[in-house]
């Protein structure tokens, strides 16, 4: 039987459009390779060597590849069992946990790691509970177990997001007939949820562990030697060391990357989801309570005690007014600006991020363009990249171009945060653009509207949800950015996140407190909006 011919879906508009989409696809391209190119140049003019400049680089590299498959493996443990519990049982005020349980994704994590270190600092909220029992110091908690207890509960909504929402669609059939055969509802769970939740558990731990790898903050706060840790601190004095350890670091996380695309592709082999009817409800029974007393503890830990610790603090500046330097010091003053720069910048990025994306995506999604796919992949590549290379890349290619007034630039800042999280945008976009039926664009094309009518009055309302959504993601992911922010921001122009690493470095708690409150409330009612009421359409991105 012959095979069917697939053919190409018509477009309406003519190759000149095209030729301007595939034009624009390859610039973007070229764009985001650049801080490879600024990796690959370097080190062939500081004469990077493996046996002098790599050979330094195994102990942080084995120090990156343990927190990030150990955060990740924690991660999705917690988180799966945490979907399933708010999805599928009988636990009391399940819908008050399933609203807060995605939030601590709102906490930066060099946040996260102020509250740890703040709650056992001397004096902290810690000491202060423990004191009434005897209890009159406590341990100071750094290294691997802090950032890998950071790490864990500020990036599990990575997982938790997903699969909660594939729980939601998952056929009731094969439940159903598993329990009629006798199962009990948690052997169903391991023989039959669990196998068809993997694409997603899959899917989400790899964020976590790119989101790790990436990380500096934390790991910087906590004192826990990785790449990221290390390419900071040797990028004035062994700038060799530097492009080594960031060239192992872009190949580990390009690794990741093409992994998670991999098992994206391979999601569509999982059952397809159904909405007939909910799934029938797990009861707990006499493990109600203690299950409840477990989600209850871990939200606890995520979310309410670094709001916790942060408030505490800040109650003891207030109480203290008039110090000006140490853990207590607090300042009220202009407070305003850096969170009025934040949501700026980040709304600015947002806008030039779905700009730049959108014919890209519409080259993609629309024309099914094999140069279209390529040069997506390439941007992808931005995400894969800590900030801290695209920072390091952005600084030297402008210090050395006649483009060097625009260092520590406005520009300079936006494009350097729409690279790293322009692969946000372009996902969701390309979902977007798919959205919009052609036989919808073909009739107004009949009827003689013109191509930027046809956009304004046709495609952009269809498309305004997703193209809303990715751009959120990118406002989120800019308000939270620290390594690019400390190495490209303009003189002057100070955010929430410039003003949080000040205050930890001088140790001024109550200081790093009150600017964390306002940028975590910023960040909350963003997630809330963006990703919490959007769960559904996480799943699709």
């Amino acid at each position: 039987m012959p095979q069917a011919i697939k053919s190409r879906p018509r477009v309406v508009g003519s190759r000149m459009v095209y030729g301007g989409l595939s034009v624009w696809s390859v610039a973007l391209a070229v764009v985001f390779v650049t801080p490879f190119g600024y990796l690959i140049w370097r080190s062939f003019d500081l004469s990077v060597t493996w046996s002098d400049n790599f050979s330094q680089a195994w102990g942080p590299l084995r120090n990156t590849i343990f927190l990030a498959l150990s955060v990740s493996v924690a991660a999705a443990v917690v988180a799966t069992w945490l979907a399933w519990m708010l999805a599928r049982t009988d636990l009391p005020g399940r819908r008050v946990w399933s609203v807060l349980a995605p939030l601590p994704l709102a906490f930066p994590s060099f946040v996260g790691a102020i509250a740890l270190l703040a709650g056992f600092a001397k004096g902290g909220l810690i000491e202060e509970l423990l004191s009434p029992f005897g209890i009159a110091s406590v341990p100071r908690i750094d290294g691997f177990w802090g950032a890998w207890a950071v790490l864990t509960l500020f990036t599990y909504p990575y997982v938790y997001l997903p699969v909660r929402a594939r729980l939601a669609t998952l056929p009731h059939s094969l439940e159903e007939s598993a329990r009629l055969l006798g199962r009990r509802p948690f052997s169903v769970f391991f023989s039959v949820v669990l196998p068809q939740s993997v694409t997603a558990i899959s899917a989400g731990s790899l964020l976590v562990f790119l989101y790790t790898v990436s990380d500096f903050g934390a790991v910087a706060l906590l004192r826990y030697n990785t790449l990221t840790r290390s390419i900071f601190s040797n990028r004035l004095i062994d700038q060799a060391t530097s492009i080594a350890h960031g060239l192992l670091l872009a190949v580990l996380a390009l690794v990741v990357v093409v992994a998670e695309r991999r098992l994206s592709s391979l999601g569509s082999s999982t059952a397809p989801p159904s909405r007939l009817r909910p799934a029938r409800t797990v009861l707990l029974g006499r493990w109600r309570w203690p299950a409840m007393a477990a989600v209850v503890g871990w939200i606890g830990v995520a979310l309410i005690g670094p709001l916790a610790v942060m408030g505490f603090w800040v109650v003891r500046g207030i109480a203290n007014r008039g110090r000006i330097t140490g853990p207590l010091a607090l300042s009220f003053d202009n407070i305003l600006e850096p969170a009025r720069n934040t949501l700026s910048i980040g709304l600015i990025t947002a806008l030039v991020a779905v700009a730049a994306m959108l014919p890209l995506a519409r080259l993609t999604a629309r024309y099914r363009s094999k140069l279209g796919a390529i040069c997506s992949n390439l941007v992808v590549t931005g995400f894969a990249l800590p900030g801290l290379v695209i920072a390091l890349a952005f600084s030297f290619w402008v210090l050395h171009s006649p483009l060097v007034s625009f260092y520590q630039s406005l520009p300079l800042l936006v494009l350097a945060y729409s690279l790293h999280f322009g692969a946000q945008a372009a996902r969701v976009s390309e979902t977007a653009v798919e959205t919009v039926p052609r036989p919808l664009e073909e009739v107004s094309h009949t009827l003689g509207a013109k191509r930027v009518r046809r956009f304004f009055r046709v495609d952009l309302p269809l498309m305004s949800p997703g193209l809303l959504a990715g751009a959120g993601l990118v406002l989120l992911s800019t308000m939270k950015e620290l390594p690019i922010t400390l190495l490209l921001h303009p003189i002057g122009f100070d955010t929430l996140s410039i003003r949080i690493w000040t205050a930890a470095e001088e140790l001024a708690f109550a200081q790093a407190g009150l600017e964390s409150l306002v940028l975590v409330a910023l960040s909350a009612v963003l997630t809330w909006f963006l990703l919490v009421r959007r769960v559904r359409f996480w799943g699709d991105v």
